[in-house]
């Protein structure tokens, strides 16, 4: 398995950034990366999740919903054809640091057959577009 992990600190709640990062239908005006989710944020459910990263294609899948604590933590796990192939579980976490700010982690963990081929490529692309979703959500709650 290999896990690719982003942070920042955004000067906001917790309450305040959950909100921005579960309005899914807001994602078109100010997501770089994850450009188009359809469904709703809630455990075990199926999304429509569209995805541009850097000088990279878009691309399109349906992963299923992993983890849901509201405020804290939000997942989806999603896979390439089958399981066990290309299976990239996507965590996104929300630590209030004490202080009116929070650590925004945005991390994915790749696991399957395919992830040595792709992850160059992946540890590049994939990272620039974690960390210019990152500093968008970070200039939406913040704003």
């Amino acid at each position: 398995m290999k896990t690719l992990e982003t942070s920042i600190i955004i000067k906001s709640s917790p309450a305040r950034i959950w909100d921005r990062l579960t309005d899914f239908e807001s994602y078109p005006e100010w997501n770089p990366f994850i450009i188009h989710i359809k469904g709703r944020p809630r455990l075990r459910e199926r999304l429509k999740v569209t995805i541009q990263p850097p000088d990279s294609k878009t691309m399109v899948f349906r992963p299923q919903v992993t983890l849901f604590h509201k405020q804290k933590t939000f997942a989806w796990l999603g896979s390439l054809l089958i399981r066990g192939l290309f299976d990239g579980h996507h965590i996104f976490e929300i630590h209030d640091q004490g202080d009116g700010s929070c650590m925004f982690i945005h991390k994915e963990e790749f696991s399957g057959l395919l992830v040595p081929l792709f992850w160059s490529k992946i540890n590049i692309n994939t990272r620039a577009g974690f960390i210019e979703m990152n500093e968008k959500l970070k200039k939406r709650c913040e704003g």
